[in-house]
């Protein structure tokens, strides 16, 4: 009996065993800190949705390509006894395409979820050569030159605005929705004609709604986009950034140039021999802030900060000769794992900076209250508050470096678990826990 209770006893006093049990009670607050980062990605997926039903009502993230030119012409082959025709396509680009344009941005709300739209004016205009199959080798007879099609591609028609009419050397041509022979591509086209010219020329304007982002394929031989706008946040995307490039207070000016060597497709070729989608560039508007992708990152830290803060409370206890419940842990890890709750609700209303302020002076001050109804010692109280206030900041710092997050973090714990060792050096991990009766002065 007495052998039973002095097992017991040391179980219940052991320094290793409260240890344990601290470890124990680390692993189970990560089912909370789950259950906080799907709430995160579930907020996200309905902002993504609320974007997504917005954009469609408005107009989708545009991609223009065009304009192009589409000649079919026949080809026969023999089955069996009979010869089949069969009608294939030539596509030809521009010799130049200059583009200059405008986009005006506006932010939609839907509840408490901020959507950027835009409307932009953009100008069209460059140069096609007259069409030569001879390095096909095609018969002139085989070419059907009165189909011929001068095409536009645009995503989503929805946003078209105005009336679209292209200046086709003398002649002004109206243009109709669809593309014939591309039931995959949506656009515009209209029919051309050709005579002796070498050279045609086109000029038209666009008109077009848009969401998020805006970006041309650069289909002609040089290819030249300006664009400028208000809106203060550009991100340059695709597979060419702009040569030039301003970004200020009062919006952005950005301008490229990309020749067809700087592609992987020709200027002409036959049927859908190329892909031309890959060589897309422009500009995507960004919102100032996403703090859904800063509240996820915080998360990822909540077992370091629920184990640091652990760590103070386990030393705390053996340097100042207190005892904690386990029962007290739990109901600290949970304050910890309530922190990143009230940080998503937060910045979903306001600037996520102030929303961080708030959340960790809250949780700071609840836990430090804590603290000193456990302790009543007003010093071991501020030193706590202190060193939480330091780990706040240190998350808030990771948070804004991006870049060199890992970087300060492994630094950061390197630090941390340097001083772990210093302070646990003396610790006799064979020894009992300070017993209830032992005091500590109110200070």
């Amino acid at each position: 009996m007495a052998q039973q209770n002095e097992i017991k006893n040391w179980f219940k006093n052991s320094i290793t065993i409260k240890f344990i049990i601290i470890g124990l009670l680390i692993l189970i607050m990560l089912i909370p800190a789950g259950m906080i980062k799907t709430l995160i990605i579930e907020r996200n997926s309905l902002r993504d949705n609320v974007v997504s039903e917005v954009s469609y009502k408005w107009g989708n993230p545009q991609t223009i390509a065009g304009p192009i030119i589409t000649i079919p012409y026949k080809t026969y082959f023999k089955n069996d006894a009979e010869i089949i025709e069969q009608i294939n396509y030539a596509y030809f680009l521009p010799e130049n395409l200059q583009i200059d344009g405008e986009i005006n941005p506006e932010i939609r709300y839907r509840g408490i979820y901020k959507v950027i739209v835009y409307n932009t004016l953009l100008n069209f205009k460059g140069k096609f050569l007259k069409p030569d199959f001879s390095k096909w080798n095609i018969p002139e007879r085989d070419i059907l030159w009165n189909e011929a099609l001068l095409s536009i591609r645009i995503p989503d028609m929805r946003g078209i605005n105005q009336e679209i009419k292209i200046a086709w050397n003398e002649n002004a041509l109206d243009v109709n929705p669809g593309i014939d022979h591309q039931d995959y591509y949506t656009g515009i086209s209209t029919k051309i004609a050709f005579d002796e010219s070498a050279i045609y020329t086109f000029n038209f304007d666009l008109d077009l709604n848009g969401s998020e982002s805006l970006n041309f394929i650069p289909i002609g031989k040089q290819t030249n986009v300006n664009i400028h706008s208000k809106w203060t946040n550009p991100s340059f995307e695709g597979s060419f950034l702009p040569d030039e490039r301003t970004v200020e207070d009062n919006g952005f000016n950005a301008s490229w140039q990309v020749l067809h060597l700087n592609r992987t497709y020709p200027q002409q070729w036959l049927n859908d021999a190329y892909d031309i989608d890959n060589s897309a560039f422009g500009v995507k508007l960004l919102l100032a802030v996403d703090h859904y992708q800063k509240s996820l990152r915080s998360v990822k830290y909540a077992i370091m900060f629920i184990s640091l803060t652990f760590l103070i409370f386990f030393f705390s206890e053996i340097l100042n000769k207190k005892r904690i419940h386990p029962i007290q842990y739990l109901l600290i890890g949970l304050a910890l794992s309530i922190f990143y709750t009230l940080l998503v609700s937060l910045s979903e209303q306001m600037n996520f900076n102030l929303a961080y302020l708030i959340a960790s002076v809250s949780t700071i001050s609840l836990i430090t209250s804590y603290l000193h109804s456990i302790f009543k010692n007003n010093r071991l109280t501020a030193i706590t508050g202190l060193l939480l206030v330091i780990l706040y900041l240190f998350l808030f710092t990771i948070l804004q470096l991006q870049d060199y997050a890992l970087l300060l973090g492994s630094i950061g714990l390197f630090i941390v678990l340097t001083l772990v060792m210093y302070l646990s050096r003396k610790i006799d991990w064979y020894a009992n826990l300070p017993l209830e009766n032992n005091k500590i002065e109110n200070e």
